[in-house]
């Protein structure tokens, strides 16, 4: 059914090594803009998002942040204002960002977006406006198949007792207040901190520290698969450059740092288990190099993603639609059961 679809609206999928869908949109007529074109296809692109987790359409020219709204808006349901930011980020519309700001000489590893917040983003698109000269990827891993990797003694105490993050709220340093929850107003703040379950604490010098605990693994709130659903790795510690933490920990103190994550009883997390799952992501990451006009759509639960360092401009708008609530695994976590 998908290739007739494809067939007769000028638009093929491609094969490619990654084992990936690849759709092309080349031969479009000039006179159907991107979103004329997305809207005609939608229940198929998402029904190949929710077949593989993620889709790269190729050919669709797009060339500004309006370009990629519309797209949106033919292809999502409901766009979704980002809160609980953890890096700044310029907004283009509603539910259309730039990307985090983040040294491009870093890595970001592998996240799901916003999968410390009580309701997260079900759908992602990232589409390239301007590719950078070298490196740059937004490379994608299965959180089934990371999952399924992961030490067994890992997973089941992540799975009994849930992870903790903790952030301080830093003038200059990561997200804003405003940011973050929308509003500086310290009533507001709290409002929305008891509304997600959020613990917070504002400190003498009028910072504030918060900490929130979460599922680590998840249910696909469509697929009922198991997924590795977190930010363990990312927001720790020890992801942080070496002169990065030193610096912050002795600016701020060791509970002053702007995020970290501990186990849900409150032990730290070691280096060495950072490592293991940044490994295990390492081990079932797909890299795909960026072309100018590119759009990825990617499930954001079922699939992690990150940004590979990179040389020269680059710009990559973000797309952030249909909120979800995904469901928790239950009391066994059987592997057998993705």
């Amino acid at each position: 059914m998908l290739s007739a679809l494809f067939s007769k609206n000028r638009a093929t999928t491609k094969p490619a090594p990654d084992g990936l869908p690849v759709l092309d949109a080349e031969g479009v007529p000039e006179t159907l803009a991107a979103a004329g074109w997305a809207a005609g296809r939608r229940d198929a692109l998402r029904e190949l998002v929710a077949e593989h987790g993620v889709l790269t359409v190729r050919g669709l020219d797009l060339r500004t942040p309006a370009d990629v709204e519309s797209v949106l808006h033919r292809v999502a349901e409901h766009p979704m204002a980002e809160r609980e930011a953890f890096a700044a980020r310029d907004r283009h519309a509603d539910g259309v960002y730039s990307s985090s700001a983040w040294p491009p000489n870093q890595p970001m590893c592998m996240h799901h977006e916003l999968s410390y917040a009580v309701r997260c983003p079900g759908l992602l698109m990232f589409a390239c406006l301007e590719p950078p000269v070298e490196g740059g990827a937004t490379a994608v891993a299965d959180a089934t198949a990371v999952l399924h990797a992961l030490p067994a003694d890992l997973v089941d105490r992540f799975v009994r007792e849930g992870w903790l993050l903790t952030r301080a709220y830093n003038d200059g340093i990561g997200a804003t207040l405003g940011q973050s929850f929308g509003t500086d107003d310290r009533a507001g703040v709290e409002a929305y901190c008891r509304a997600h379950a959020i613990d917070w604490s504002w400190q003498p010098d009028g910072s504030l520290r918060t900490r929130q605990h979460r599922h680590a693994v998840v249910r696909h709130p469509v697929s009922g698969r198991f997924c590795w659903f977190n930010q363990i790795a990312f927001l720790n510690e020890w992801t942080m450059a070496p002169e990065v933490r030193e610096f912050l920990v002795e600016e701020y103190g060791p509970d002053g740092l702007p995020f970290n994550t501990r186990y849900g009883n409150g032990d730290p997390v070691s280096p060495d288990v950072v490592e293991q799952i940044n490994k295990t992501y390492e081990a079932h990451t797909v890299r795909r190099s960026w072309e100018r006009g590119d759009l990825m759509v990617v499930d954001n639960v079922r699939t992690a993603h990150s940004r590979e360092a990179y040389q020269g401009p680059r710009n990559i708008v973000v797309a952030m639609a249909d909120p979800v609530r995904p469901s928790l695994p239950g009391p066994q976590v059987g592997r057998e059961a993705a």
